[in-house]
């Protein structure tokens, strides 16, 4: 099953033709985990220019985009036949740990999966110290 359900979908559809600058701010609450991170892992600053990337991009493709988040891409996943990094955030709030990326190892060979502790789901932006080396150790053949 999806993590988003249809529920899900309806009422980010709704929030996006009803104020879309609002949902993509407080979509951007939880991609970031600014009550926790704010300050420490990711200023006002990098969060507004996310922001104004999003707020820039199509409104009919914001809205387009979000139907793709019921796709259950499950079947595919065993037939990935190269080695498979997964870097994942514990505390993700956008597609949570348990129900995303800790399942995927089961799903594909040759797949090893890297926890970061405290990490949203933008963990290439607040937690690059941590994820640059495993990248680049994965991209070295290690």
């Amino acid at each position: 099953m999806p993590y988003v359900t249809v529920g899900q979908e309806n009422s980010a559809n709704k929030a996006i033709v009803e104020d879309r600058p609002a949902y993509l701010s407080a979509f951007f609450q939880d991609f970031f985990n600014i009550d926790v991170l704010l300050g420490d892992r990711i200023s006002n600053e990098a969060i507004q220019a996310s922001w104004n990337v999003a707020a820039s991009a199509s409104a009919k493709g914001t809205l387009d985009c979000v139907p793709s988040w019921l796709t259950d891409f499950r079947d595919d996943l065993p037939r990935i036949d190269v080695p498979t990094l997964i870097i994942h955030g514990d505390s993700d709030r956008i597609l949570p740990l348990a129900s995303t990326a800790k399942r995927l190892p089961e799903l594909i060979k040759d797949s090893r999966l890297v926890i970061i502790p405290g990490g949203p789901h933008a963990i290439n932006w607040t937690h690059a110290d941590q994820v640059n080396p495993v990248l680049l150790d994965f991209l070295a053949g290690n």
